[in-house]
């Protein structure tokens, strides 16, 4: 039985800490994962972060769209707040986007 993702921020970001630990992790584990602060982690909680937000989402197993629909494309690249500055680590990009986010930024930049 797939569960109700709620809409609301703050009811979103209990739901998600509840979901980390019915799958016996936490916001913890994932900045370890990452290799960042838990604050940074926390921030995605106010904030885009792209790669906060994929890495919860594949520790729900499901898309980063499904739980932030108002930060995410429907085809899984992230909406940006300042869209000629893409993700710099083309690894990144490759790695957690099918997006060309890396030539669209040369691209804006040489226009």
């Amino acid at each position: 039985m797939k569960t109700k993702i709620p809409t609301d921020p703050e009811l979103l970001w209990e739901w998600v800490k509840f979901q980390l630990r019915m799958r016996g992790s936490s916001l913890a584990k994932v900045a370890q994962d990452l290799g960042v602060s838990r604050q940074s982690v926390n921030n995605a909680k106010r904030v885009r972060y792209p790669r906060v937000e994929r890495a919860i989402a594949r520790k729900l197993e499901l898309a980063p769209q499904d739980i932030w629909p108002d930060r995410w494309h429907p085809h899984g690249a992230p909406l940006r707040e300042r869209p000629n500055m893409g993700e710099r680590k083309e690894q990144v990009c490759a790695k957690h986007t099918k997006s060309n986010a890396i030539a669209h930024c040369q691209l804006a930049r040489s226009a």
